[in-house]
């Protein structure tokens, strides 16, 4: 960067430095559109900020070690105590994950509509800890009750029906509790940010990276331990941590309520989907006005074609009222650049969906390859499969601090923005190095087929390959470093670019990416599975590994992988950001 662009940032920087030093020194200062625990003004220097972000951040860390410590390992108790075989096993958990990523839509919809984001965290809390108290007593049956089936004229151990039974409603009764925690925990904690003081608008960006790698950190210690106790000791004992966890994560949110802001709801307000809906409502009624006429229209009621954005022009004919209609039931210049600014997001919510496949393969194939390698580590103590999967929080844990103290200073001097690169250049820059990810994973995994051939251990599916599960380090440590790119930069593109009354709906948006890219998962697993397995073949999947062929697979992701990404950077080069500063931030 020239001498002129780095002295208009240092200028920029000192001017707002002392915007900021200005608004703190006024003692009591309130926070616009914000109010306290009691519905009164918030006071800047009593709310907010960090010291409201670190009781949010803390419940967060719980959550997410409750949710992993049931999705890390659940395809070892769907194949362990269940019995269900390696691909409907796979299919329960994508469709579960998927399921449990797009309920925050509804949660999200709930908390900006109806309840508000901080009624919605209590209600989903208490859902969440029902659910995972469910699924520890349906792990408890088997305990209490001996079950046998007939099989081949034998008989075997096998789960007793009201246990399958329990344990699906008590692990969707969690999807939906976490459906109503997830979008609204994160919104309400970048909330406490006010984006038009210069010093908290940093922060919030700072905030949405310091998010993920606590958050990351507590879990990763945690799911050592939890995967152990699950494959070794006792899934009571597994299933009950998390639901303590989230009984502790619901107690601490609630000790923070004095400190937290709230938005302000107006009561005479249009729900935001309304308000959006109606947008595209009128501009489907109006769709065969001309421009012309629109235009005069438009400059009857004072709006100018060159004040609104250029992209969707066809939303505009929502600003035109139909004959003998009043002004009111016509939509505002702000409502159609509302909806505009949905629609923006539409092309690059799609094109990410090949990184939320891949994402599922974490915990599903990744661990079932984990099984069949040599994990000892110590005579008497092997690794849990499961526990590889802390390798990517690793990775996470390492990076983000490089990622926010080295590589952003550094990018900030090429470039001139305060976030270093742009959030969809962040996200771009993941989706490529998942690429690199898959394709290594079915490097190694060629590597697995090919030592259980030359050992001879091809018909035996029990049998451990002599090859290190440390094999499997390099796929899941790129991963991780993908996902401080990625995951980060989705989490705030998502927040940051719809409007300010839908930023639950917003980071709901983000986690449906994993939803549906979950759902995509089992939907090819299944038509593979009956593809390549017709006739009494080997599937792609078959229940000995040894005999199926998962990097056929993770080739053909790869292959998505590529096409999805050079469709991202199509629909990323020509996205027109929502804020003026949201290119810089």
């Amino acid at each position: 960067m020239n001498d002129c662009g780095g002295s208009a940032m240092a200028e920029l920087e000192d001017e707002e430095e002392r915007v900021s030093l200005t608004l703190d020194s006024q003692v009591g200062v309130v926070v616009d559109g914000a109010v306290d625990y009691k519905g009164q003004p918030s006071i800047r220097s009593k709310s907010g900020s960090w010291k409201s972000a670190r009781f949010i951040i803390g419940v967060e860390v719980a959550e997410r070690m409750a949710y992993y410590g049931i999705q890390a390992n659940l395809i070892s108790y769907l194949t362990g105590p269940l019995h269900q075989n390696t691909a409907t096993a796979a299919e329960n958990v994508n469709i579960w994950s998927g399921t449990a990523s797009l309920l925050p839509l509804f949660g999200a919809f709930l908390a900006d509509s109806l309840l508000g984001r901080y009624r919605t965290i209590i209600l989903a809390s208490l859902i969440y800890i029902l659910g995972l108290g469910l699924l520890t007593l349906s792990a408890l049956l088997p305990s209490l009750t001996k079950y046998e089936c007939q099989l081949d004229s034998k008989f075997t151990s096998c789960s007793p029906q009201l246990q399958v039974i329990l344990f699906f409603i008590s692990l969707y009764l969690v999807a939906i509790g976490q459906g109503g925690h997830k979008p609204c925990v994160q919104a309400f904690g970048a909330d406490q940010f006010d984006e038009r003081h210069p010093k908290e608008h940093k922060a919030r960006s700072t905030f949405f990276n310091w998010w993920y790698f606590t958050m990351c950190a507590g879990c990763m210690a945690t799911l050592w331990i939890l995967n152990y106790i699950q494959d070794n000791l006792s899934w009571v004992i597994g299933f009950g941590i998390p639901c303590v966890a989230m009984i502790i994560a619901l107690l601490v949110f609630l000790l923070g309520t004095t400190t937290y802001r709230f938005n302000i709801q107006e009561c005479d307000k249009i729900s935001p989907f309304l308000r959006i809906g109606r947008v595209f409502l009128a501009a489907i009624r109006n769709r065969q006005t001309t421009i012309s006429s629109m235009s005069i229209e438009e400059e009857s009621r004072g709006i100018l074609p060159h004040q609104n954005s250029e992209q969707f022009n066809f939303l505009n004919k929502a600003l035109l009222a139909p004959k003998g209609s009043k002004e009111e039931e016509t939509c505002s210049l702000t409502e159609v650049e509302e909806a505009k600014a949905v629609l923006r997001l539409v092309p690059i919510w799609a094109t990410t969906l090949v990184y939320g496949i891949i994402f599922a393969q974490i915990f599903t194939f990744f661990t079932k390859q984990g099984a069949t390698m040599e994990r000892t580590i110590f005579p008497g103590f092997d690794i849990p499969a499961a526990s590889l999967q802390t390798l990517g929080t690793l990775a996470i844990v390492i990076f983000s601090p490089i990622y926010d103290r080295l590589f952003v200073p550094m990018a900030r001097a090429i470039t001139g923005k305060h976030s270093g690169i742009t959030m969809l250049q962040r996200i771009g820059t993941g989706i490529f190095i998942s690429i690199v990810t898959i394709v290594l994973a079915a490097l190694v995994e060629m590597k697995r087929l090919k030592t259980a051939q030359e050992s001879g251990l091809v018909d035996d599916p029990g049998a451990t390959v002599p090859m290190s599960i440390w094999w499997l380090i390099p796929q899941y440590f790129l991963f991780g470093v993908s996902e401080v790119f990625t995951m980060v930069g989705l989490q705030e593109f998502f927040y940051d670019q719809v409007p300010n009354e839908l930023r639950s709906m917003g980071l709901a948006l983000y986690l449906s990416i994993f939803g549906v890219g979950s759902f995509l998962s089992g939907f090819l697993i299944s038509v593979i599975e009956t593809v390549t397995g017709k006739d009494g073949q080997d599937s792609w999947f078959a229940n000995n590994l040894n005999k199926a062929h998962i990097d056929y697979f993770y080739w053909l992701l790869a292959g998505f992988s590529v096409v999805g990404f050079a469709m991202f950077m199509c629909f990323a080069k020509s996205y027109v950001y929502n804020h003026k500063g949201a290119s810089r931030v």
